[in-house]
């Protein structure tokens, strides 16, 4: 099968804003590599972000991002696929295993001993040495197939379609972002009125999460312009407000009976939304910036959210330590909750696409389409 597979379709970013679908080389897996037969891949923001030249974080030694002519990049790290083939030294995945991908390499997936401080201190995606396939210039999921650790990959036990499977990693981000705020020394380490900015997936995902895993009951606001995205942030327990029609900060004080909120995730990456962040919150509230980006205003920004002395936490990916077998946590505990029926990822896809010829047309702006919100590669 390997051997049929020497070359594969992807969707290669060449340039800002150009994606070309050509043949690119199918590397073989090594011993403790498997190879992984894509069947689909979230469309993530940070996709989005790169593919505009708003990001690139294939870096060389020196921290320099590498131009796109010079290394083209394969996108896509919300995966999930087949088994393909095996290393000759896998023996706990076969062909035809059905798995979700953690697309970050770390001291536990290169088998590197000693693990650097951050991999032994249960912070995978901070590893001293991590690479990331999709994001960093490692290959990515639009593409036929991918080559991976098999300890990255975590055994799919339902029969859940492979566009559900995928939104595994977001979920994991969000299970990450909950632990961080978890482990935060804040004064409101039990917040009773929540405020999120966005309700995108991710802001949707928080909107589920909070009420559905860790039942939260109290208040509860989510802050969002498009209908459709509102709408969802209802079904899943929230009350919404829409920033074109409301003072928001008015809204929040109004529900909050003049408390504000103890904690605010920004979920938007808007430079406006950021700049609002001081009237919506109490002093030494706990905020969770989730969203990257933030165009459009500069520092001084702080000066009226530093003033109030907050407690600012910055989570990143789907980070966390790893079982016994050295699968990842984080991705084991998000899988296990899609599959149990705790989250409803379904309800999110609103966009389905069949081939990698699509792909293009969706960055070229069909995600701005008002009824979008998470749109999936499915092969």
């Amino acid at each position: 099968m390997i051997e049929q597979a020497v070359r594969m379709r992807a969707a290669v970013l060449v340039g800002v804003d150009r994606i070309d679908v050509r043949e690119v080389a199918c590397e073989s897996p090594a011993p403790r590599e498997i190879l992984v037969r894509v069947t689909a891949v979230g469309l993530c923001g940070t996709d989005f972000h790169i593919v505009a030249g708003h990001a690139n974080y294939n870096r060389d030694a020196r921290g320099r991002p590498i131009p796109l002519a010079d290394a083209p990049q394969i996108l896509g790290h919300e995966i999930a696929g087949v088994v393909e083939a095996v290393g000759t030294d896998v023996r706990d995945l076969t062909t035809g295993d059905r798995v979700v991908v953690d697309q970050g390499r770390n001291c536990v997936s290169e088998a590197r001993s000693p693990l650097c401080e951050y991999c032994a201190g249960g912070d995978s995606h901070q590893c001293e040495f991590y690479r990331e396939h999709g994001i960093t210039g490692l290959p990515g999921g639009l593409a036929e197939f991918l080559t991976i650790p098999a300890v990255n990959a975590v055994r799919v036990t339902s029969d859940l379609e492979p566009a559900v499977l995928a939104l595994t990693e977001p979920l994991g981000c969000v299970v990450h972002s909950s632990d961080v705020l978890a482990r935060a020394p804040a004064r409101y380490a039990r917040p009773r009125s929540i405020v999120i900015l966005g309700a995108g997936p991710a802001g949707l995902l928080f909107v589920h999460y909070l009420r559905q895993v860790l039942g939260f009951d109290g208040i509860l606001l989510v802050s969002e312009p498009n209908a459709r995205k509102r709408a969802l942030a209802d079904r899943f327990g929230a009350e919404t407000i829409d920033p074109m029609s409301n003072d928001v900060a008015q809204v929040v004080e109004e529900r909050t009976h003049g408390r504000r909120a103890e904690l605010l995730i920004e979920a938007t990456g808007s430079g406006p939304a950021f700049a609002a962040i001081p009237s919506l919150i109490r002093k030494q509230a706990t905020v969770l910036l989730y969203g990257h980006g933030h165009a459009g205003v500069d520092l001084s920004v702080l000066n009226a959210l530093q003033f109030l002395e907050p407690t600012l936490l910055s989570p990143v990916g789907a980070s966390g330590g790893h079982e016994a077998d050295g699968r990842p946590s984080t991705y084991v505990r998000a899988l296990r909750l899609i599959e149990l029926g705790r989250v409803d990822i379904a309800a999110m896809i609103t966009h389905r696409y069949t081939s990698l010829d699509a792909v293009a047309r969706v960055f070229a702006g069909e995600h701005r389409a008002p009824d979008y919100v998470k749109g999936v590669v499915t092969l």
